[in-house]
């Protein structure tokens, strides 16, 4: 038997890293890591950095490599198929060890918001004791980057993915949305002038660009310098908050 801690970590800043979290990485007797390519080495490395902060002794690090998600065969079969593939991974890294106890990933964000580690720990074989440590999240980083608030007074908003939005338009009863994990821009198939939108890539990280102001105004320079940023550097994250005009 043997515990998983799923580490949030936020969103780039070493600084993010709460008390109990630095806590958790000292605590483990290996940390699992993710390779995504060379193009996105420095994810890697900025884990690396945060284990190199926080411990005196750092615990020992097990890679392993992310596998390709099929887009063949619909959407939620391949995210399924690809999250049994990756727990198989998991367990891999985690059988080389059989004499620690202490496991650990440092999850990008915390681990309930849009992020499917969970979902990956509960295929594990045998099932691990897992605990969570919250980290801030790319929403709160973004809404702090740009000093508002998520929300009207009183008011819902949604959080939701670009898929979302392209395939089914703006969601119903709310002023604001906030859109993560779309590679598309998907805020092009709405109509522009209805709405503000707050956005930004590498919230958080010393490489943050943020833009904001009328759709209409900032949609293309947002295409435009998010084209830019990927060629930059070989990978981007991103997210966004809308706001409904109600003039």
């Amino acid at each position: 038997m043997y515990d998983l801690t799923l580490i949030g970590i936020g969103t780039g800043n070493p600084d993010h890293v709460t008390f109990q979290g630095a806590q958790a990485i000292r605590n483990a007797d290996v940390i699992l890591i993710p390779r995504k390519g060379e193009n996105k080495a420095d994810l890697a490395g900025l884990r690396e950095e945060i284990i190199t902060q926080v411990t005196d002794t750092p615990p020992k690090i097990a890679y392993f490599d992310i596998p390709k998600r099929r887009a063949d065969d619909g959407y939620l079969r391949g995210v399924d198929e690809w999250h049994d593939a990756i727990a198989v991974r998991w367990h891999e890294a985690i059988s080389a060890h059989p004499d620690a106890r202490q496991f650990a990933l440092l999850i990008w964000g915390d681990p309930s918001l849009y992020d499917s580690s969970l979902r990956i720990a509960s295929r594990l074989d045998p099932q691990p004791a897992t605990r969570v440590i919250p980290g801030i999240t790319a929403l709160q980083a973004l809404t702090a980057a740009h000093a508002i608030p998520i929300n009207d007074l009183g008011a819902p908003y949604v959080v939701t993915t670009g898929r979302r939005i392209r395939d089914e338009g703006w969601p119903k009863g709310v002023s604001k949305v906030a859109v993560m994990l779309d590679g598309e821009c998907s805020f092009q198939s709405l109509e522009m002038a209805d709405y503000d939108i707050w956005w930004g890539a590498y919230v958080g990280m010393k490489e943050e660009i943020l833009i904001k102001g009328s759709l209409t105004d900032v949609a293309d320079q947002i295409l435009e310098t998010r084209a830019q940023a990927r060629a930059d550097h070989g990978w981007i994250m991103d997210i966004y908050l809308l706001k409904k005009r109600t003039n």
